[in-house]
């Protein structure tokens, strides 16, 4: 076996030399081939390159591949990284639009605060929610005015759409304002346009029953809720909301406040009018009565002196 295979080995060994020569001869000819600058030899190096470049493609197409394969993963890169960015973009045009929105809803609140029509004779301060004291036992909220602003006890507090409640504690630069929502709050208000007398009780709700209505065949869901005055605790007139049927057929308001954002309100300033406690300067029926009466002898009287 070892003779074998050595006998191989010295058979393939000067074929293998030969055909490396030859390689080499071949190589350095092309080289010296491709080095001669004559028409010729150029003519031939065109016709080789065309009869056995074009062949050759085939050889380069994974080259291409690969090249054209690193091209798509730069640019996969770029795309990943713009789509990175515009997610960015977007996240801050997200919360750039939810404080436009904020702001937006904010400058309304505003805008209906000063285009709110109540009485004429009725003045107004107003001020912002500092705290919210809400509770499952008690409605209220705080803001930052106070005495030093003229603020008094009983006075209502608006915001732009609807009455909120009324100041219940003031302090030197602070004051409470108890909500309608509040289960101590009981109003006289008035529904309209019927004009049924009513009393809308706090029940710690947005949405507060209506009691103690004069006559309920005359109110309907969607009719106006105001203050009355009754009391001469609240202005009249101001707007609570309107009148809705709960599930349980129960008279509620839907109040026109905006409790779950209470921001601004506006304090009425409410003086009181001038009450008459007697009627001295009145004239009353009885007065009436006996002037005729006093006129009536007194024109017999002249009658009779005239005949006389």
């Amino acid at each position: 076996m070892s003779n074998d295979r050595q006998t191989q080995t010295d058979y393939f060994a000067p074929i293998r030399r030969a055909i490396t020569v030859i390689l080499l001869l071949g190589l350095f000819g092309l080289f010296v081939l491709w080095r001669i600058d004559s028409p010729r030899v150029e003519k031939f190096r065109a016709l080789v390159i065309d009869t056995f470049v074009p062949s050759f493609e085939w050889m380069l197409r994974p080259m291409t591949s690969v090249v054209k394969l690193a091209q798509d993963y730069q640019s996969y890169e770029k795309l990943l990284e713009q789509n990175k960015e515009l997610r960015r973009e977007l996240q801050q045009m997200k919360s750039w639009k939810e404080a436009a929105l904020q702001l937006e809803q904010e400058n309304a609140r505003l805008l209906d605060l000063n285009q709110l029509r109540v009485d004429s004779k009725l003045t107004h301060v107003s001020g912002i929610v500092v705290a919210d004291s809400g509770s499952p036992f008690r409605q209220s909220v705080l803001l930052n005015i106070g005495s030093k602003d003229g603020i008094q006890d009983g006075w209502a507090a608006m915001d732009g759409l609807g009455l909120v409640g009324r100041i219940s504690g003031v302090g030197s630069s602070t004051s409470r304002v108890i909500l309608l929502t509040d289960n101590a709050s009981q109003i006289p208000v008035i529904i309209q346009p019927s004009g049924q007398q009513a009393i809308l009780m706090g029940d710690n709700s947005y949405a507060p029953p209506v009691e103690f209505i004069e006559n309920v065949e005359f109110v309907r869901p969607g009719d106006r809720i105001v203050t009355s005055g009754r009391g001469g605790v609240l202005p009249a007139g101001l707007l609570i909301g309107t009148i809705a049927l709960d599930p349980n057929n129960r008279l509620r308001a839907r109040l026109a406040a905006d409790y779950e954002r209470l921001e601004f309100l506006k304090v009425l300033r409410d003086y009181g009018t001038e009450k008459i406690d007697n009627f001295g300067n009145l004239v009353t029926r009885k007065e009436i009565e006996s002037g005729v009466s006093t006129t009536t002898e007194t024109s017999e009287t002249v009658n009779e002196g005239s005949s006389e």
